[in-house]
């Protein structure tokens, strides 16, 4: 079968790769549907995160379950079913206690679990899927095409968004500020809305991304960074900042951006994996009050919350993929990426 590989900076590869097989019980094959391109596999790509040897690479898709261990019980031959960003048991404590990424028996897509085994890359045609009884999760028949690409949000994105929104305290009436105008900042945005949000500002300079802010409900658009953002932010808000501020980027300069846009006992809900060493000023945060909570997204947890509206079609967050590209073609969608071409790219086998 073919699988995308990772050689090494700016170097993904479509490979032939051995077939999937069963081989503790415990997991499933899943024929994949559709997977895309995350913005953390650009870390690897941009040389950012060292790649020593080839290796598979992906962790969102979709997909169509085609064979099962003997001891799986919630997912059948058949189903349409959503794999998060990792491995699961959600029977663990972690898992109970609403953080499946810190799951003590599960792991990551590309990479040994921790039972020993090994996680399929998902940018390929089928994938192992370990642990599949917490990890899967089926959808109530199989959905309608116009849909894929929402529902294969809930894969990472829309749920990393929401995970943002509640780690910063999103209510009725909050005022917002979204730093970072990616597929996960884009999809804060729509969880703010939906949680109640008053106002959100999104920070863009880009006009096909704050076309669609606005279109997920975002209220206003600020394209200034640095000190004058900052300055605009206040100037918003009172003079002194917005409730919760949500940072999607995980850069030194999008973290300081984030504190400094919110007011005295606000909150930062920060999801952006942290790249470029960024570093809390403990002092600031002691004088203003303002708190920081967030981190990798337990979206295993959030699906079926999430799931309905997607179906329903009260939320579209599926509106972040503005290009789809055949599986055939993984390097382009790395590419564009990379170059800011496309907000996210959706992958087809």
């Amino acid at each position: 079968m073919l699988a995308t590989v990772i050689y090494g900076e700016r170097d993904v590869r479509l490979d032939t790769v051995p077939e999937p097989q069963l081989s503790t019980g415990h997991d499933a094959i899943v024929r994949v549907v559709a997977a895309c391109v995350c913005g953390s596999d650009l870390w690897s790509y941009r040389g950012i995160a060292a790649v020593k040897e080839p290796k598979r690479i992906g962790h969102e898709f979709i997909g169509i379950v085609e064979s099962i261990g003997s001891e799986v019980s919630t997912v059948a031959v058949g189903d349409f079913v959503i794999a998060p960003f990792y491995v699961c048991d959600m029977t663990c404590a972690n898992c109970v206690n609403g953080v499946s990424t810190s799951c003590l028996h599960g792991g990551w897509w590309g990479a040994e679990d921790r039972n020993g085994g090994f996680a399929d890359g998902a940018q390929g045609e089928r994938v192992r899927v370990p642990l599949a009884d917490g990890t899967l999760v089926a959808t109530p028949g199989h959905p309608a095409p116009e849909l894929i690409p929402s529902i294969l949000t809930l894969a990472d994105v829309m749920g990393t968004g929401h995970h943002a929104a509640l780690s910063a305290g999103v209510t009725t009436g909050s005022t917002v500020v979204v730093v970072g105008d990616g597929a996960v900042g884009l999809c804060a945005i729509i969880a703010a809305k939906r949680l109640g949000a008053s106002r959100i500002v999104a920070m863009s300079r880009h006009a096909d991304r704050q076309a669609l802010a606005l279109e997920f409900g975002a209220t206003d658009i600020v394209e200034e960074r640095g000190d004058e953002g900052i300055a605009r932010i206040k100037e918003m808000f009172n003079g002194i900042g917005a409730d919760c501020v949500l940072e999607c980027v995980g850069t030194t300069e999008s973290m300081d951006q984030a504190i400094r846009s919110t007011r005295p006992g606000g909150t930062v809900g920060y999801v952006g994996v942290p790249n470029g060493a960024p570093e809390l000023p403990i002092r600031t945060l002691f004088n203003s009050n303002i708190g920081v909570n967030g981190g990798v997204a337990p979206v295993r947890n959030y699906i079926e919350e999430l799931l309905p509206e997607v179906l329903s079609g009260a939320i579209n967050p599926g509106r972040v993929f503005n290009l789809e590209l055949p599986l055939s073609e993984v390097a382009e969608a790395y590419a564009a990426m990379d170059e800011r071409r496309a907000v996210k790219v959706l992958l087809r086998p």
